[in-house]
C-alpha cells in the first residue's frame, strides 16, 4: 500500500469516516473511497452494499477482480437519559454490536448501581458532547420527557447528520419540541429525521419492549441509510 494511501485511511478512521480500499488483484494497485465517492471501475451499487453491509469480500467488476477491504466505525448509541428503557436498551446494544453511552445530569437516576458494566456520565450533555462530538455513525436517542436535558442534543444530532435521531413522545410532545427546534435554527427537512414516537411501531408498551423497538429503528437506519448522507 502507497503511503499515501495509509495515510488517507489513517485519517478516515481518526475522523470516524468509513472507506473502502479497493485493491485490483491482477496489478496489485490499491485506491481507496470514502463513503459517498465514486471511483472508476466500480459501480456505485457495488460500493454501497459494501458500505452499507460493512463486510470485506472480493467482487468482479469490469471483468477484473477486485478485494474490497471494508472500513466502518464502530456505530454507536449516545442515550440522553438514565431511565428504565435505558437500562433495557443499554443490555440489548452489545449483542447487535453497537457501543453504548449513556448521559444524564440527574445524580439520582444516573447511579451505577442502575447501570452496571455501562459507560456512564452524570453531566450536561453539552459538557460531555464537547469532548466526544456527535457524528454519522452515532444514534442519538432522547429519553429523559425533559427539553432542558434533550433538546441541547436533539440540535447537535440534527446538525452533525447522526445515522438515527429518536425522541421519546407523544405526537403533542414532539409538536412542542418541533417549535422549540426551530427556535434553535433547525430546518423543517432536519427535523424530519427525527424518529418521534421513538422506535419502530411494533405496539411496544413496556420498557423492554420499547428498547427492542429502538435497537430495531437504529439497525434499519443504519443498514437502509442514504449512502454519503451527512458526512
Amino acid at each position: 500500500m502507497r503511503l499515501e494511501i495509509l495515510k488517507q485511511l489513517n485519517d478516515a478512521k481518526r475522523a470516524r469516516r468509513a472507506a473502502i480500499l479497493v485493491t485490483d488483484l491482477a496489478i496489485g494497485e490499491d485506491r481507496l473511497a470514502l463513503e459517498g465517492d465514486t471511483l472508476a471501475g466500480v459501480s456505485p451499487e457495488t460500493l454501497t452494499r459494501a458500505f452499507l453491509s460493512g463486510k470485506s469480500g472480493l467482487v468482479e467488476e469490469e471483468g477484473r477482480s477486485l478485494f474490497l477491504n471494508v472500513h466502518v466505525p464502530p456505530p454507536r448509541i449516545v442515550v440522553i437519559g438514565a431511565v428504565h428503557i435505558s437500562q433495557a436498551l443499554a443490555a440489548m446494544a452489545p449483542a447487535a454490536g453497537f457501543d453504548l453511552e449513556i448521559i444524564d445530569p440527574r445524580t439520582a437516576f444516573a447511579t451505577p448501581e442502575r447501570f452496571a458494566g455501562v459507560k456512564l456520565t452524570a453531566d450536561w450533555p453539552e459538557d460531555v458532547l464537547k469532548d466526544a462530538p456527535l457524528d454519522a455513525f452515532t444514534a442519538l436517542v432522547a429519553v429523559t420527557h425533559d427539553p432542558k436535558i434533550d433538546d441541547y442534543p436533539l440540535v447537535s444530532a440534527l446538525k452533525t447528520g447522526c445515522f438515527y435521531i429518536g425522541a421519546l413522545g407523544s405526537r403533542k410532545t414532539h409538536a412542542k419540541r418541533v417549535e422549540r427546534l426551530k427556535e434553535a435554527g433547525c430546518t423543517d427537512a432536519q427535523i424530519a429525521r427525527i424518529s418521534a414516537p421513538i422506535g419502530l411501531d411494533i405496539g411496544a408498551s413496556t420498557p423492554g419492549e420499547i428498547a427492542v423497538a429502538i435497537l430495531g429503528d437504529i439497525i434499519q437506519a443504519l443498514r437502509k441509510r442514504v449512502i454519503g448522507a451527512g458526512v
